[in-house]
């Protein structure tokens, strides 16, 4: 492949949405993931050290062609963006000003050529060039996340809800019905889903830029 890949210029349906509801039926994607909980502004917790990892892994994968180890089938890209799965411990509707409630599944997409063994091969090498992280929490999964409603959300993580009901109330009236709390064909629960395209340490939090997505089901199918 003689360009980097950029996946969200790509598959601008996944990651450009527009600012109204569509719907979209999301394939098999390939993911590293790390579950955790509390609040993703505390400096010293959870969130700040899984993105650390999640981004150490991905880094360690896309420089792995400058070493010895090249992964077969390895092609140039861009490392796709941070992404998360959103709930509560008391499974109810995702709350963003609840931040102390919060639970999530931090993850970033992989290349198709991104194996277990190429996986194991990148803990090892975070391991030594990092030896304070724990990278034992992460996991490579597949995750099929089908037939859902998204949009772009423009503006600061706590101004969400605007957005999250209008993709509610599309889904609803177009005879959809919330499928959050069910699994995916490899036994991930559906959850509240957001993408983000902006860095939160730079720029205006006005024009930061989030895909948020909901998991849906076609209501007369599922009668």
């Amino acid at each position: 492949m003689p360009e980097k890949l950029d996946y969200k210029k790509e598959y601008k349906n996944l990651y450009q949405p527009k600012t109204i509801p569509m719907v979209i039926d999301v394939p098999k994607m390939i993911f590293i993931m790390i579950d955790g909980k509390g609040d993703p502004n505390e400096e010293t917790g959870e969130f700040t050290d899984a993105t650390e990892l999640l981004y150490g892994l991905s880094y360690a994968i896309k420089m792995s062609s400058k070493s010895c180890s090249e992964p077969l089938g390895f092609f140039d890209y861009v490392v796709p963006p941070l992404e998360g799965l959103w709930w509560t411990d008391s499974d109810s509707p995702f709350d963003a000003r609840r931040k102390d409630l919060l639970v999530w599944t931090l993850m970033i997409r992989q290349p198709e050529f991104v194996t277990e063994e190429v996986f194991k091969w990148a803990v090892d090498v975070l391991k030594k060039k990092k030896p304070g992280i724990d990278p034992t929490k992460a996991k490579l999964a597949e995750f099929t996340e089908g037939l859902c409603v998204q949009m772009m959300h423009v503006g600061p993580y706590d101004t969400e809800d605007d957005t999250v009901k209008a993709i509610d109330d599309f889904a609803r009236n177009q005879g959809y019905v919330n499928a959050i709390s069910t699994s995916s064909n490899e036994g991930i629960v559906l959850r509240h889903h957001e993408i983000y395209l902006s860095d939160p340490r730079k720029g205006s939090p006005d024009r930061m830029r989030t895909v948020v997505r909901h998991p849906v089901k076609n209501e007369v199918l599922t009668k």
